[in-house]
């Protein structure tokens, strides 16, 4: 496995983030991280490797909260330029090649939210554990601005996760018709964790995501 080059993404002039771009052959997707952590989280970093495995290409980076060592971001939507920008990094260098936005968690819906926006200019977007609603309080709302996209939606889910409760997360993807779709992945929580008692690990279940956005994107 070649090691990710780091490289700035340059947001506005004079302000740029940290990133890193770990090539493949076969598409390009632009990872954001999830609220709690950033790009060189074990999880993060472990699907960047799989799919590069997989022949796709990613480039991962942090939003300013985490490069200026706050443990709690902003509210989403002022993250969105940020997300902009390393979709552009993305495309240029591309080379012709897919690319596909998202991230995990927050990461996928400050991309869904850049996208209703104003179009990335992407083949479509991912979402790794969207946040359908906070933990105990089900609710689709956060999902109502994805009317307002115009590309595929492609979700990959836990079947324990707490953040979107399995009914409500069908019915949404359910409601775009043909242009979305979800995968569920037996037995993991939000962060793709599964029970020791149920016979596979958290790298099964990392596989199994890798597995199933490099089918999207490829």
């Amino acid at each position: 496995m070649a090691a990710a080059d780091e490289v700035g993404i340059d947001v506005d002039p004079g302000i740029s983030v940290p990133g890193r771009w770990l090539d493949g052959d076969a598409g390009v997707l632009a990872l954001a991280h999830g609220a709690g952590a950033g790009m060189d989280h074990v999880f993060m970093r472990g699907l960047a490797e799989r799919l590069a495995d997989r022949g796709v290409a990613t480039l991962r980076f942090d939003f300013p909260y985490i490069a200026a060592g706050r443990p709690l971001p902003p509210r989403p939507p002022t993250l969105v330029p940020v997300l902009r920008a390393a979709v552009r990094h993305a495309l240029d260098r591309a080379g012709g090649r897919p690319v596909w936005a998202g991230g995990k968690s927050m990461g996928g819906r400050v991309a869904s939210m850049a996208d209703a926006e104003s179009a990335l200019g992407v083949r479509g977007l991912v979402f790794v554990g969207f946040p359908l609603h906070p933990a105990g309080r089900p609710a689709t709302d956060r999902a109502d601005h994805l009317a307002d996209t115009r590309v595929p939606l492609r979700f990959v889910s836990g079947t324990r996760d707490r953040l979107a409760r399995r009914d409500l997360l069908e019915a949404t993807v359910t409601s775009f018709g043909a242009r979305a779709e979800l995968r569920l992945v037996d037995g993991a929580d939000h962060g793709f964790h599964v029970l020791a008692r149920s016979g596979r690990t958290d790298a099964d279940a990392l596989d199994e995501v890798a597995d199933t956005l490099a089918g999207w994107i490829r």
